[in-house]
């Protein structure tokens, strides 16, 4: 599995258009959905799922966007990285999609049968292999560098409503057989508060090169989410000191104060940055700590534009743009 900083054929999205993830502001998450977008077309391809009305609704908002195709792929909600294919290139430098089992983070929100489709359509689409696991998974709970290295929590993988009575042995030789990893560091995970994920690691720790992590950080000692932040960073230094990768930099990322927004709590991290050819968008909520943290990226990508881009409609759904996103390898 490549690094998402690794040259990217395309990006793939799902039209936003659940109105039970976005009760009271649809309209104004899909006019977050377009503006990223917008921003990201100029620079590279981008695949936009949706069917029947919603296709054409869609196209309303995005069919004058250049570089842009609209794919007629249903789906029942818009979190493409969970259900999409995990993309890997196999021995013979082919694109094969991997399809883990999707059930909604633990059957909490039916129904998921469009989506469970969804990796095996995109496959068929590009014409590639596609390989299914049989292990309950979603795309969000991955991070990988480019040495073969993945970072994941436990709370998600190891979840009973997802895969109940799985050991430890079993899920690291499933993660090296698929995605040709060879490490592996687990988190405990779950730690901040609106998160529906179980502690997907893309809210909580992401590679910015080889050897630097960034991870979701709170500098308020009574933040409810403090001690579950301090354990995943514990768990990040014993972790990488056991397996013995060398020197790695970890730099903390500041999480927002408390957001609730539309009857919700959001579940507010910047570590959902989304790295495409030549931009980094880092989700802006309307908060002071949008700009600390563009400042913090911005040194730790020096090839692209770390650049905000609104979000805090878009994670009343309870994610942002990595979330929202699954990147397809060039080859």
């Amino acid at each position: 599995m490549p690094a998402e900083w690794e040259r990217q054929a395309a990006i793939w999205f799902s039209w936003p258009h659940n109105l039970e993830t976005w009760p009271h502001n649809l309209a104004a998450a899909q006019n977050e959905f377009v503006e990223l977008v917008t921003m990201i077309a100029p620079t590279q391809p981008v695949f936009v799922m949706a069917a029947g009305d919603e296709l054409q609704a869609a196209e309303e908002r995005l069919g004058s966007i250049s570089n842009m195709t609209l794919v007629s792929i249903p789906t029942n909600d818009a979190w493409a990285r969970d259900y999409c294919p995990t993309f890997v290139i196999d021995s013979n430098n082919q694109l094969v999609a991997i399809n883990w089992h999707y059930n909604a983070w633990g059957g909490k929100y039916p129904p998921f049968d469009e989506d469970q489709k969804v990796a095996k359509r995109v496959a068929d689409y590009l014409g590639i292999q596609c390989i299914s696991p049989g292990f309950c998974f979603e795309g969000g709970a991955i991070e990988v560098n480019d040495d073969a290295v993945l970072l994941c929590t436990r709370s998600c993988a190891f979840d009973p409503n997802r895969n109940p009575n799985v050991s430890l042995a079993q899920v690291e030789k499933l993660l090296r057989d698929h995605l040709g990893v060879r490490a592996l560091i687990w988190l405990s995970g779950d730690a901040i508060e609106g998160d529906d994920t179980d502690g997907h690691i893309d809210q909580l720790a992401r590679f910015t090169d080889r050897q630097t992590i960034v991870y979701a950080w709170s500098d308020d000692p009574g933040d409810l989410q403090s001690p579950g932040l301090t354990q995943n960073l514990d768990d990040l230094k014993s972790e990488l000191n056991a397996v013995e990768l060398g020197h790695y930099r970890l730099i903390p990322l500041p999480i927002p104060g408390p957001i609730e927004y539309c009857e919700r709590r959001i579940p507010a991290s910047f570590c959902n940055f989304l790295i495409t050819n030549e931009l980094v968008l880092v989700p802006q909520f309307g908060v002071p700590e949008d700009l600390k943290a563009i400042d913090i990226l911005k040194p730790l990508f020096p090839t692209r534009r770390v650049i905000g881009s609104p979000s805090k409609n878009l994670s009343v759904g309870l994610g942002s743009f990595h979330c929202l996103s699954q990147q397809q390898p060039a080859i």
